[in-house]
């Protein structure tokens, strides 16, 4: 199978699905000519023009409150913000708007919006632009919410949000763009609230997303390499929906349990998983879960406290060997 790049698997499922249905309209600053400042929309404007790939002036409120009217009267636009720290600009327009629509007209609006933006550190890009928010939108009814990790996910999950009726964010990492994965030529879409073992594991099963997967499988090679336990690690993908039955189906097998994410460990992800497991699987558990997240603090600039704030495989190792105790 080919290799794509993670950036060239979204411009491939924005063409594809462009070209499937005229109603796909991008929307976002520097999204034209310049092709986005991670590149995924290069060239787009040329094959399809600047009415259907417009780009916006500076203000994450007005282009995504034009999106969710777009959206309401018709059309399938992709709001793309060029940060996700940017998206407090426009809260009132995705978790007031775009989310209750549909239930406050009781069925009657359809909101088929996509919001697409990258978030998490690892660049030493401060405090306001390295910030972890996939929580705040999985706390909102009305939105869905995926993450992928791998090229092949997200071509899958986005041509999937692009078909969707209702709003869903599709939140990338601004690291992962240049890794490689395998990515089929023939079109292929991944089901939203769908989590993906990846990788089999009979001692303990780690729970996570995003490119905290790939630090995820780098501690399940060290801890079978250098202690001999095999780790199960499933990818949840999204967020909302929020795909637990695979979760407790590993559990069922390993009976310890690991949540790991970059965001903040406080009302993360992370937490949540874990209390659905203990309302639903409490039984199936031989010790307490473990949860490794990002410190409680502003992400910092310098690389030694940046890798410190934010979790790496070691720290994964760290709570898998305690947790194996």
């Amino acid at each position: 199978m080919r290799e794509l790049t993670y950036t060239q698997a979204l411009r491939e499922a924005l063409i594809e699905e462009m070209q499937r249905d005229p109603n796909v309209i991008l929307m976002g600053e520097d999204i034209g000519n310049y092709g986005g400042v991670f590149k995924v929309t290069e060239g787009l404007i040329g094959m399809f023009g600047p009415e259907r790939v417009r780009d916006t002036p500076i203000s994450e409120s007005a282009f995504v409150g034009m999106a969710v009217g777009m959206a309401m009267t018709g059309k399938r636009p992709m709001a793309e913000l060029m940060f996700m720290d940017f998206a407090l600009v426009s809260a009132d327009q995705i978790w007031n708007q775009a989310a209750k629509m549909r239930s406050m007209s009781g069925g009657r609006v359809k909101v088929p919006l996509v919001i697409r933006a990258q978030q998490g550190g690892g660049r030493g890009n401060g405090a306001q632009h390295s910030q972890s928010f996939e929580t705040m939108f999985t706390h909102i009814p009305g939105i869905k919410v995926a993450i992928p990790a791998t090229p092949y996910d997200a071509k899958g999950l986005l041509k999937s949000a692009l078909r969707d009726d209702n709003p869903v964010v599709v939140i990338e990492h601004k690291l992962l763009y240049p890794t490689k994965g395998p990515v089929p030529e023939e079109d292929y879409s991944i089901p939203l609230g769908k989590a993906d073992v990846k990788r089999q594991g009979k001692d303990l099963t780690i729970v996570t997303y995003s490119r905290q997967l790939l630090f995820a499988l780098q501690a399940a090679e060290m801890l079978e390499k250098e202690h001999g336990i095999s780790a199960e690690v499933i990818d949840l993908r999204c967020t909302v929906p929020l795909d637990i039955d695979t979760v407790i189906a590993s559990l069922k097998k390993t009976h310890r349990l690991l949540v790991t994410h970059e965001a903040h460990a406080a009302c993360g992800v992370g937490a949540e998983v874990a209390m659905q497991v203990m309302e639903r699987a409490f039984d199936e558990l031989d010790a307490p879960i473990m949860r490794v997240a990002g410190m409680d603090v502003p992400i910092p600039v310098a690389k030694q406290l940046e890798e410190e704030a934010l979790p790496q495989p070691r720290h994964i190792v760290a709570g898998a060997l305690k947790l194996m105790k």
